[in-house]
């Protein structure tokens, strides 16, 4: 099989392409910058905020995998809404115009909106998205659906949960860091759904020959949930310690988390609601359509995501 990814050198890209490869795919790897994937792998410069994809590198292409974005960035609004939104758009009508019998678009579970409480949420469980990134990931993919609702290219949309693994960034990476530098042990609190690295790279593989005839959108995440306090003491345990001491209040834990959402002028979610609220999804959807399952627990992963922390 012939397949196009976007964003072939980030954190999921990478994976994604070194899974293609390893089942005998043919891969057509983009990224921005035109930096290879691995030594056998090279991918081409194309910056998809201010050009289109060449068509000639969309012939004979079976299955576009389209996962170049903006994310854990603070960019303008409009930065989101061109790339994630507009160039989203014209890659699909580009793909399309080419043959492309499917188009798989990396959303995020954030597109649902934030949620109504702890309950474990559906695909059809949405509120209204919060923040530039993911209003313009449901912006993306309503268009996609409703553009392609009768095409002879099937559009795919994957909302993975929090995503772990070798080379994480952004809050776990910095949840290892403070645990390695002897962050106490945080109070007991909410769950969030998770997925792991290798699991997510191998479901976007699955679904591209397992997809039922149709547009879907499906939650991709893995079979368990996990609390800060659980993901810290695994932590400490991977790095060869034993429990640390919750000598620091809940009361001083929000304290601490305003303050640096203060510092940082975060206006996302708050620091605290990161690390004490929850977030729960389902994936019995992309289960029940396609046969995937989970196969990595965090417990199997968490020491890769400390040995990052220490590098």
């Amino acid at each position: 099989m012939k397949c196009l990814v976007t964003g072939a050198t980030g954190f999921i890209g990478r994976s994604l392409c070194l899974a293609l490869s390893a089942r005998g795919d043919d891969v057509i790897a983009l990224s921005r910058s035109g930096g290879a994937v691995c030594e056998s792998l090279p991918s081409t410069a194309c910056d998809l905020a201010v050009e289109d994809v060449d068509p000639a590198r969309l012939q004979g292409v079976d299955v576009v995998f389209h996962l170049a974005g903006i994310a854990h960035q603070k960019a303008p609004a409009a930065s989101y809404e061109t790339l994630n939104y507009g160039a989203t758009l014209r890659l699909a009508r580009r793909a399309r115009e080419n043959g492309v019998r499917c188009f798989v678009f990396l959303s995020s579970v954030k597109a649902m909106g934030p949620p109504r409480g702890s309950e474990v949420r559906g695909e059809t469980d949405c509120t209204a998205p919060r923040g530039a990134y993911a209003r313009s990931k449901r912006q993306a993919e309503e268009a996609l659906l409703e553009e392609y609702a009768a095409s002879a290219m099937s559009v795919l949309v994957i909302r993975p949960a929090l995503v772990y693994g070798p080379g994480v960034k952004g809050n776990l990476l910095q949840l290892a860091r403070a645990v390695a530098h002897g962050l106490p042990r945080p109070p007991e609190g909410g769950r969030r759904s998770m997925i792991a690295l290798a699991d997510l790279a191998g479901l976007l593989c699955h679904v591209s020959t397992h997809a039922p005839p149709g547009n879907h959108v499906w939650i991709a995440c893995g079979a368990g949930s996990y609390s800060t306090r659980a993901v810290y003491d695994l932590m400490r345990a991977a790095l060869g310690r034993g429990a640390g001491s919750a000598w620091l209040p809940r009361l001083a834990w929000r304290a601490a988390a305003l303050a640096f959402d203060l510092a940082s002028l975060n206006r996302g979610e708050s620091t605290y609601s990161k690390l004490f609220g929850s977030e729960l999804y389902a994936n019995r959807r992309v289960v029940a359509d396609t046969g995937w399952r989970p196969a990595v627990r965090l417990e199997d992963s968490v020491q890769a995501l400390v040995a990052g922390a220490r590098a």
